[in-house]
């Protein structure tokens, strides 16, 4: 295991382990894109891609990752956080993309939905909101968006990284979502 090897002062396993988050989160912020046309005016995919590494290449630095577990969640909070801050940067009070117009296309990417595409936020703004109501979940459940949603792994996987029965991690997924959906309904009608 890269993680094992890299406690024990293995270089070349803390270069793999970065190598491999590259690729996926990579893949991740092209499938994250894909389901939001009005960041993508703004920014490059590669650009958000290469923001996640930097913030992740830091928190490795700043912290000793004990497991898969904590480096999962590690990278999922740094997706997290550039998206927020793209978010609030674009579509913020100064943000010059309030001013400006982009043209909707709605997804027809299920993958890792967590919620029905009817509900997924129709903006920038609702998306920031949505990534910032996942970030006051009780850590529970917010490891299993990071996994399931972030990371892109299956609820098997998910499972087995948590040490936790399959079904317990459906029970959270579904618990959560109902949790966020609840959350960002109860925003807007204030």
């Amino acid at each position: 295991m890269l993680i094992n090897r890299g406690l024990n002062g293995d270089s070349i396993a803390n270069d793999a382990l970065l190598a491999h988050a590259c690729e996926r989160l990579l893949r991740l912020t092209r499938k994250m894109f894909h389901a939001y046309p009005s960041l993508r005016r703004w920014e490059q995919t590669d650009d958000v891609f290469q923001n996640s590494m930097l913030r992740l290449h830091d928190a490795l630095a700043a912290k000793q990752v004990t497991s898969v577990r904590h480096f999962f969640n590690l990278a999922g909070v740094q997706i997290r956080r550039e998206l927020i801050d793209l978010g609030r940067h674009h579509y913020g009070p100064q943000g010059a993309a309030k001013k400006h117009h982009t043209d909707h296309q709605p997804s027809d990417n299920q993958d890792g939905a967590l919620y029905d595409q009817a509900d997924e936020p129709e903006d920038l703004t609702s998306w920031s909101e949505f990534h910032a109501e996942v970030e006051n979940l009780p850590e529970d459940e917010r490891e299993v968006v990071n996994l399931l949603y972030y990371e892109g792994l299956s609820q098997s996987e998910a499972a087995q990284v948590l040490g936790l029965s399959l079904s317990t991690i459906k029970r959270r997924w579904h618990t959560t979502r109902l949790k966020i959906c609840e959350a960002m309904t109860s925003e807007r009608t204030e």
